[in-house]
């Protein structure tokens, strides 16, 4: 017998909470199901934490149900507050309008929209447009501010201050839920755990304005053995565009994870079956390949065969035949400004390989960072043209983090 889409998600470690895991199993045993997950367009590209639930869907639609992509065009007018310990900024139309249609093509990466197998539709359609003061009354007098206050992603804002722009979002998701229940027949909503409140929001509404059963389903963040959330590096978040996390520093990303954290990654973010990842050895130096089958087939969906072919090619050259790539990451120096010399860690600071520069100094003073080989011992190093051979000079951060600065 085929296993469910729910056992599968359940297997591979995705779920966090369900609503009535019963109910759900049973209704998720007959494919047709139509299910959404809310994006809000905070910025001009989708992360990795985002990736874990665009996962989730290709898994659902395999199985045969209707992914429906809510891109957050009226909800992030307003901003989140889940998880949140202060306001987000404020975005503009013209910004939002701008990240929704970034998100459109790269939900594209990993869902099916041809047939009408998923949908994406944009809140703004809907919200923009409400007559506030027939919202307050068919919607707002259906929640209990006593109750609203009691939910995870207002309390841990309470002492700080939550406005009151941010206490309508709950509403305003939960009215996402409403309409689309009612357009598309959709079932079951699905998001991040601290989304937990936030959903069964929507499944209250729906009850009491439709008098039926919706479901909700949350899912692990996605966070390292220790807890904290995964997907940052020097650059900032860890991207989708390649634009912003080029694919060879995407590859190394996962090449580079914690040793405990290889197996879990395996299972939430590849479709590799459970048994050939149990048959990877996670206790000693042979997780290395392990990481390497985890980084490339992350990055060959993220970015296609061909992309992580070569960053596979590329980091094969650089750490293990002790090469060097002309593909590897690449800065542009002006060489007009080098004569007087211009601080190292100031140039790798701008160019995203250390986040600050007292991080810089900390490399320095435990002998991690290099320059063409040869340990940096001064955290005020400068650059000079006697550093390039050829107008090149290659920064070696650790043991596997390499730049190549170039002069014009």
């Amino acid at each position: 017998m085929e296993k469910s889409v729910f056992d599968i998600l359940k297997e591979r470690g995705y779920l966090a909470q369900v609503t009535d895991e019963d109910a759900v199993r049973d209704l998720l045993a007959k494919p047709g199901v139509s299910f959404y997950i809310g994006f809000d367009p905070t910025a001009d590209s989708l992360h990795v934490g985002h990736f874990i639930q665009m996962m989730v869907m290709a898994h659902m639609q395999r199985a045969g149900h209707r992914p429906i992509v809510l891109l957050g065009g009226g909800t992030a007018m307003v901003g989140d507050p889940s998880g949140r310990t202060d306001m987000r900024s404020m975005l503009t139309r013209e910004d939002i309008v701008h990240n929704v249609a970034r998100f459109r093509d790269q939900m594209k990466i990993l869902l099916d929209f041809d047939n009408d197998r998923a949908i994406m539709v944009d809140n703004a359609e809907w919200l923009l447009d409400l007559n506030y003061v027939e919202f307050l009354r068919e919607i707002g007098s259906c929640f209990s501010v006593n109750r609203m206050l009691t939910a995870d992603c207002f309390k841990q804002r309470m002492e700080k201050g939550l406005s009151f722009l941010e206490f309508n979002y709950m509403l305003m998701q939960a009215y996402d839920f409403l309409v689309l229940y009612r357009r598309e027949r959709c079932l079951l909503e699905l998001g991040g755990d601290d989304q937990w409140s936030n959903i069964l929001a929507g499944i209250d509404l729906v009850r009491r304005k439709e008098q039926t059963d919706v479901y909700g389903m949350t899912f692990r963040l996605l966070t390292t053995s220790e807890g904290t959330k995964m997907g940052k590096t020097a650059r900032g978040a860890l991207w989708l565009d390649r634009e912003k996390t080029p694919p060879f520093d995407f590859y190394q990303y996962w090449r580079n994870i914690g040793d405990p954290d290889v197996e879990n990654c395996l299972k939430l973010l590849t479709f590799l079956p459970l048994p050939e990842i149990a048959g990877y050895h996670f206790d000693d130096e042979r997780v290395n390949e392990a990481k390497k089958r985890l980084a490339y087939e992350v990055t060959a969906i993220v970015h296609g065969k061909e992309a992580a072919d070569n960053a596979r090619k590329q980091a094969e050259e650089l750490f293990e035949r002790g090469g060097r790539s002309d593909t590897m990451p690449t800065t542009q120096l002006d060489a007009a400004a080098l004569p007087e010399g211009k601080p190292l860690l100031d140039v790798l600071l701008d160019a995203g390989v250390i986040p600050s520069k007292g991080e810089g100094r900390r490399l320095v003073a435990q002998g991690g960072l290099y320059l063409n080989d040869i340990a940096v011992d001064d955290p005020n190093r400068t650059l000079s043209p006697a550093d390039f051979i050829d107008g090149e000079a290659i920064v070696r951060k650790g043991k596997k983090v390499y730049h190549r600065l170039l002069t014009r």
